[in-house]
């Protein structure tokens, strides 16, 4: 049997009452397999960007049809509370998610299932209710139709941003359930940078190799500061709302971001711009634009989520009525993000596919080196990203002078069988 699940990312937010315990458990939650999961991508040379909310809710779906040991790997893995405070958390966080002002924000689920099998009960309850997913019957026998339907719906939600999610081939007449949650993202700064101050400038690959990149500048007051313990800068770029923002991290030095790297491998990343003060900053930023493809299912397996994947352990028994037994074969997440003069657009898909079987006066922030970068709404991470080659769709020159073509890109597949 084939369980499919689309996640396109978005952003959750902070709690303070007790009755939204859920909801901050489900933050807490997501920063946690932020970092995890962002080690892991950074190994591979060149741009990282990804959408933690949208791979995390997906597989919280998946979750609540899970039981015996494979609930128990969701938990240990991805730092879960229980099926009902789950469930709870994201009703809340997705609901908040969908009503920030002032910026485009849109997150949302949808479940797809084999015309021939029924979703238990409870399972349905849920992800209708507290997911606020809409469900729909397909034929998965029918492979490129459905395959069709799907890449539309995420199309649509993604405003044309992410396509072609799932191929024909991920699709199968063994398929019996496919989830999808896609997550957009598009907002303008408070403080937009002037388009006649954008120049050509070097940006160092590493300590003395550089490329010629589109550096935008502005001079305002933003929320920084520079971490000793870091040994880095950190500055908060605002939107219109000024509780979703753009945080970037840079190295002191020029080839410091694997050191970077390595220090915020423990670190809280919901708690990065703790301890920054509102000061007149001259800023360079480089414009640049990244799109990935990655495959999920090595990541998930290295933090203890193998079991999904593995069919003669996989335990999906709360998902569909019958006794079929099903695992994940594939999980797939797709992600864009374009940072320029006006302000940041994004959105990313995530699918799982299971089968049977203070004044200081002037800082300066001068971005041209490599940088991570975190785009948030309150404590919730929505996207985290590292740029290494800045390619913003004007010229990208190589340290020879040759124009270089680099797709800044990786891919995320995760798919079940039975």
């Amino acid at each position: 049997m084939l369980f499919k699940m689309i996640i396109l990312i978005v952003s959750a937010l902070f709690v303070t009452t007790m009755a939204e315990n859920s909801e901050l458990q489900i933050v807490q939650s997501n920063g946690l397999f932020t970092n995890k999961l962002y080690n892991i991508l950074a190994r591979k040379e060149g741009n990282v960007f990804f959408s933690p909310i949208s791979a995390h809710a997906v597989l919280a779906m998946s979750y609540l049809g899970s039981a015996g040991s494979t609930e128990k790997a969701y938990v240990s893995s991805l730092g879960l509370p229980s099926l009902a405070a789950t469930a709870d958390g994201y009703e809340k966080v997705t609901s908040k998610l969908n009503n920030v002002p002032n910026v485009t924000l849109l997150i949302a689920n949808k479940v797809y299932v084999n015309k021939g099998s029924t979703l238990k009960e409870n399972f349905k309850n849920a992800v209708v209710n507290k997911f606020h997913s809409e469900v729909e019957n397909v034929d998965f026998a029918s492979a490129s139709k459905t395959a069709g339907v799907i890449n539309s719906w995420v199309e649509d939600k993604t405003r044309n941003k992410i396509k072609d999610i799932i191929s024909p081939n991920d699709l199968n007449a063994d398929t019996r359930l496919v989830l999808v949650n896609a997550i957009y993202f598009k907002g303008n700064w408070q403080n937009k940078f002037d388009k006649g101050a954008t120049r050509t400038e070097p940006f160092y690959l590493n300590d003395k190799d550089t490329i010629d990149v589109q550096m935008m500048h502005i001079n305002k007051k933003f929320n920084y500061k520079h971490d000793e313990s870091l040994k880095a800068k950190v500055i908060e770029l605002p939107y219109t709302n000024p509780e979703v923002s753009l945080v970037v991290i840079l190295p002191d030095e020029k080839d410091g971001i694997k050191d970077l790297e390595k220090k915020l491998e423990k670190f809280d990343l919901t708690k990065i711009t703790e301890g920054t003060w509102n000061t007149e900053v001259e800023l360079a930023l480089p414009k640049f634009k990244i799109e990935t493809t990655i495959p999920l299912k090595d990541p998930l397996n290295e933090m203890g989520l193998g079991e999904i994947f593995d069919q003669s352990k996989a335990n999906f028994s709360n998902l569909i009525e019958g006794q079929e037994p099903l695992y994940v074969s594939k999980v797939i997440q797709k992600a864009f993000i374009e940072v320029n003069e006006e302000g940041a657009e994004a959105a990313a898909a995530t699918a799982v596919i299971i089968v049977t079987l203070s004044d200081h006066g002037t800082e300066y922030f001068l971005a041209d080196h490599p940088f991570i970068f975190v785009l948030k709404y309150g404590p919730t991470i929505l996207f985290e990203g590292k740029c290494v080659r800045p390619k913003s769709g004007d010229s990208n020159i190589a340290p020879t002078g040759k124009p270089v073509a680099d797709p800044l890109a990786h891919d995320i597949h995760i798919k079940l069988e039975d």
